[in-house]
């Protein structure tokens, strides 16, 4: 369906792009430092849930729809800013003793949520499926729907295999800090500080003139 060729060079083009720092980037850095490799991967697993859900917006032209209304950009990142904030404040209340301990009640299901919820209402992430994977797609090749799927299944499994490396490498500087004489508090500091400054880029990134 996909030429070979073509596929090649999409692969390329993402490796480019998770190699460039992000906001997705820092979730997981700051995950992993803060609450473990475990975390790590489970904010890498998902950021790639969440990816699937805009591929299949994408396919679908959910995105498109989304995007003809030019509110849906400004309500989209203030609900992703004011979640962030959120999460800040709750790093910082954490006890310097509770956060190991957040880890492991936390598990999987928590920082999943997390990392899902906050690429699922980045409205950059949205635009980025919309304008990124059609320029891969040939309409000769067969079913356009069924391309950008195949895009977009494939790069989420190529960003969970690399946040899962960069959540490990993450995490082990984590468990290193945990050792240390008030490594505690600055993992805490660490997972407020990327979380607000997430908040900051969401509320002061301009409104593109296309899409939205």
């Amino acid at each position: 369906m996909i030429e070979p060729g073509t596929l090649s060079l999409f692969l390329v083009a993402v490796l480019a792009l998770f190699l460039s720092p992000g906001p997705n980037m820092a979730f997981v850095l700051s995950h992993g430092i803060a609450l473990g490799p475990r975390a790590g991967f489970a904010a890498g697993l998902g950021i790639a849930a969440a990816d699937l859900v805009h591929t299949l917006c994408a396919a679908t032209g959910v995105t498109a729809l989304v995007a003809a209304w030019p509110p849906s950009f400004d309500l989209l990142r203030y609900a992703g800013a004011l979640y962030l904030l959120w999460l800040a404040c709750k790093a910082l209340r954490s006890g310097r003793a509770d956060l190991p301990a957040q880890a492991g009640r936390a598990g999987f299901a928590q920082v999943l949520r997390r990392a899902w919820l906050n690429n699922l209402v980045n409205p950059k992430a949205l635009l980025f499926f919309m304008v990124f994977l059609p320029q891969f797609v040939d309409p000769a090749r067969g079913s356009v729907p069924a391309q950008l799927a195949l895009l977009g299944v494939t790069l989420s499994l190529a960003g969970l295999l690399f946040n899962t490396v960069l959540g490990a490498c993450s995490g082990i500087i984590g468990r290193w800090l945990q050792r240390r004489r008030g490594g505690a508090g600055f993992q805490r500091g660490v997972l407020a500080a990327v979380m607000a400054g997430l908040a900051l880029r969401l509320l002061l990134i301009d409104r593109p003139t296309k899409g939205f």
